[in-house]
């Protein structure tokens, strides 16, 4: 009996450890998969893009299995910072305000905000959003700067796309969105045209819990490696060459 016990603790055991080693394995990435190229569905459903792929690359360097949650994009900080999911990767900037709830990691790219007027617009500068009724994607920095327009009235939406459907409809005047996204949307889109001055400038990093020091600093080192190989800007240039 005492050698069936100990087989059967022994059992568990390893069952336990191997439990635990597998969820170790898993790095859960946080997104929302409405903002192409960074993050959207391939014609087969599949969640394809820049973060992804970067992400997939970190993931193999710190040797885990890399698992997508895709969700609304104001969910994705509320799920790093409550531990639902490992890492955050939607397009996010580095705020301070953000930076109150969870750490960044070092910026793997730089982007703009843009206006998306349709073409024949009175608006040709940020300038000109004065008084203007404005499509945003919520909880998106887009959503935040644009507060600051003095008179603007601002129409938030779930979906980045769901915004330049509303200007397409004329049921707003403009969209301020990254300039990636942007890029897409108007090649998809004929009568759209972005204005030429940008709205601001932001950078790009990955969403990771404040108390999750050690994952931080792997993360960083993995976005290191990649920086130094190449293979960063391999990945962001098969997306952004491709829509531009």
């Amino acid at each position: 009996m005492k050698k069936l016990f100990g087989l059967a603790a022994g059992v568990l055991m390893v069952l336990s450890l191997a439990a635990c080693a597998k969820e170790q394995k898993e790095l859960v990435m946080a997104t929302n998969a409405e903002f192409p190229p960074y993050e959207f569905h391939s014609e087969t459903q599949e969640i394809v893009g820049i973060d992804v792929e970067i992400c997939q690359a970190i993931a193999d360097e710190l040797g885990r299995k890399l698992v997508i949650e895709d969700m609304a994009f104001d969910s994705v900080i509320t799920s790093v910072y409550t531990g639902k999911a490992d890492i955050g990767a939607a397009g996010l900037t580095i705020t301070e305000d953000r930076l109150k709830n969870i750490n960044f990691s070092t910026p793997y790219t730089t982007a703009a905000q843009v206006i998306i007027v349709q073409e024949g617009s009175d608006i040709a500068s940020p300038d000109d959003l004065t008084g203007k009724t404005i499509g945003v994607q919520l909880g998106t920095t887009g959503d935040i700067y644009a507060e600051d327009i003095e008179g603007a009235t601002l129409e938030r939406y779930n979906k980045g796309f769901e915004a330049v459907q509303a200007l397409l409809q004329g049921k707003i005047d403009a969209v301020i969105i990254d300039n990636e996204p942007a890029n897409v949307f108007v090649s998809q889109n004929e009568g759209l045209v972005i204005v030429d001055e940008a709205f601001t400038y932001e950078e790009y990093a990955i969403a990771i819990a404040k108390d999750n020091e050690q994952l931080l600093n792997e993360v960083n080192a993995a976005i290191a490696k990649l920086k130094e190989s190449g293979k960063l800007d391999e990945i962001i240039n098969k997306y952004i060459s491709a829509d531009n």
